[in-house]
């Protein structure tokens, strides 16, 4: 979709910080560092700003970048050889400057304003060019972000209600500014959800675009393998498990850690494993180890599976065969014939139905995880999900070696309880319930003994 050219009545503002170590991407830092986070915030701002140029060429609206933070040297040095006019932010909190920044257009004779961020790399000229052409039919035009925010607001005439009593910063954003909109009896549309990157799990979004992060983010190092460990609180398990895996070469170990208190991530960096801080939740704490892995391939394993001693080779072979992915056939260790059943069904499930369990060890192409985008950010059923997005682009496979997870879960619940919880939670999933309140019941559920979870 294309916009008429020329049109210097519709303009874009970028509304931005300057990259600065400790002042941007703040909630990056515990996982990058200071110069880390910085060093994302520069390369998503350079990515903004190409693609905007790019919109520009094709459709000749006039844009401006509105700023703030930095030394005067570090803003001039951004706008060296840039066709965007570049102006310091004017206002108290974000929404008084989005309003200072939109009013000042519309002053300037244009008709048509549309604010966006530069945290969503996602965003493109052809998203614009539907913001616009919706803009001409709407009052109010926005771009939900999968935090709860937005990634870019649109609108024709200027009004500082639209911007106050929001909770800017918060997952309620979009919502308020929703509400305040149906209050003020604008006409609204929205365009397609997309993610943007604050928080160490969101990093995922940018391995698709490799060389534009190449400064700020590992490239892939071909034959090898990076095995994703999630673990909250994990000590008593951690070390057999890492132990078969530090005989292979050719491995990285990442551990995903969601807060653990009782020594976790002493052990793991005592064992040579990287560590990567990140929010809890499995989805989170994969996405975000992910995120910072180096591997051709990637492995995302429990920290209380045990893999097979020939685990390379199997993975080499699920992969070589077509598969898009693959995992292990299930093993508890734990008897009776209770449990028997349990891994029966569990494999035929996973062989014909294509539904691994997370612990497992769900396996793929780096290139490949990135390109999907990676786990949902969800506590419980991300690994069905992702299992059914693989799918569809091809076979998920089982290997014949069995990887040994432990049977602490069905100890605690008792088989039968654990195995009709699973699939209670199953049957929610497929009925459409969302994953926070599937996440709710199962917690619920599983501390009904008084004990602790996983």
């Amino acid at each position: 979709m294309r916009v008429e050219r020329n049109d210097q009545r519709r303009h874009l503002i970028i509304m931005t910080r300057i990259p600065e170590a400790g002042r941007v991407k703040t909630r990056l830092v515990p996982t990058l560092g200071p110069d880390g986070a910085a060093a994302v915030h520069a390369a998503l701002l350079d990515r903004t700003l190409r693609m905007v140029e790019n919109h520009v060429g094709q459709s000749g609206v006039s844009v401006e970048v509105r700023f703030t933070g930095g030394t005067p040297e570090a803003a001039a040095s951004l706008q060296t050889e840039s066709l965007l006019k570049w102006r310091e932010q004017q206002g108290i909190d974000l929404g008084d400057r989005m309003h200072v920044a939109m009013t000042t257009a519309l002053k300037e004779e244009a008709t048509a304003v549309i604010v966006i961020g530069t945290d969503c790399p996602d965003l493109s000229p052809d998203i614009l060019n539907r913001a616009w052409s919706l803009l001409d039919r709407h009052d109010l035009v926005l771009g939900p972000a999968e935090d709860g925010g937005y990634y870019l607001i649109g609108m024709k005439q200027s009004d500082r209600r639209m911007f106050t009593g929001i909770d800017w910063g918060t997952e309620h954003v979009l919502r308020q500014t929703q509400h305040r909109g149906r209050e003020l009896k604008k006409l609204m549309a929205l365009l397609p959800i997309l993610g943007d990157v604050d928080e160490a799990e969101n990093l995922i979004l940018c391995r698709r675009f490799g060389s534009d992060f190449a400064n700020c983010l590992p490239q892939q190092c071909p034959g090898l393998l990076s095995i994703v460990i999630p673990a909250l609180n994990e000590a008593g398990q951690l070390e057999h498990t890492i132990d078969a895996i530090q005989k292979q070469t050719s491995c990285e170990i990442i551990i995903a850690d969601g807060g653990s208190t009782d020594g976790t991530v002493e052990l793991a960096k005592q064992l040579r494993c990287r560590v990567v801080s990140a929010n809890r939740g499995r989805g989170r704490q994969m996405n975000a180890g992910a995120a910072l892995a180096r591997g051709e391939h990637l492995l995302f394993l429990h920290a209380d599976t045990r893999l097979p001693i020939n685990f390379r080779e199997e993975i080499h072979q699920t992969l070589n065969s077509g598969a898009i992915a693959g995992a292990f056939r299930l093993q508890v260790d734990d008897s009776g014939a209770a449990l028997r059943c349990v891994e029966w069904g569990t494999n035929l499930r996973a062989r014909f139905l294509q539904l691994p369990y997370g612990d497992q060890g769900l396996f793929l192409r780096s290139q490949d995880f990135y390109a999907i985008g990676g786990y949902r950010n969800w506590s419980l059923m991300e690994d069905v999900d992702l299992c059914r997005r693989l799918k569809r682009t091809g076979r998920i496979c089982l290997t014949k070696s069995p990887a040994v997870t432990s049977g602490r879960r069905w100890k605690r619940l008792g088989v039968l309880r654990n195995t009709l919880l699973n699939q209670i939670c199953m049957a929610m999933y497929f009925a459409g319930v969302s994953p926070e309140r599937i996440a709710k019941f199962y917690k619920a559920r599983s501390r009904s003994k008084r004990q602790p979870t996983d």
